[in-house]
């Protein structure tokens, strides 16, 4: 399969959500999150591509490693935890998040779907999306883990 190009707003770790302004070309801090939550990996979006919010595609970057806002770099596609989202006013889309690896890790270098990872780790990704949501007053509702091929045709239909 084809890598994708990953660009990190919120490193993991962080306690802060970034977003990348169009108009500025630079990322710019959205929020803090609340004491004791950070994002458990990198977590961007895959330029190119837009998502039914208007925003290009979220992904999350699972690897061993923390990078930084605005890190660019190459991921293989392992599939997407597919979700929809009820916005504060009501309005419901789907807001999948798409999960990717590093071409250059080496804990997950062998890891080519979410059934390889330990389930734990796809546990926490929806607790924590669930969490996120409901402390800025929307729904975040996951209802399937799909393989990377299923991924891939949503990337690139």
């Amino acid at each position: 399969m084809k890598p994708i190009t990953a660009i990190i707003e919120s490193p993991k770790l962080s306690g802060q959500k970034y977003d990348y302004d169009k108009e500025l070309g630079l990322f710019k801090l959205k929020k803090i999150l609340p004491a004791g939550m950070v994002f458990p990996y990198d977590f961007g979006f895959i330029p190119g591509t837009l998502g039914e919010d208007g925003d290009p595609l979220d992904i999350i970057v699972i690897s061993e490693f923390q990078s930084f806002t605005g890190c660019v770099m190459d991921c293989r596609i392992i599939g997407a935890i597919k979700a929809n989202q009820t916005e504060k006013d009501g309005r419901k889309m789907r807001n999948d998040r798409f999960l990717g690896i590093p071409l250059v890790s080496v804990w997950f270098k062998d890891v080519t779907d979410p059934d390889q990872l330990p389930e734990e780790i796809i546990d926490q990704l929806q607790a924590f999306f669930k969490n996120y949501n409901e402390q800025a007053g929307k729904k975040f509702d996951p209802f399937e883990v799909i393989s990377a091929a299923a991924a891939m045709k949503m990337i690139n239909p």
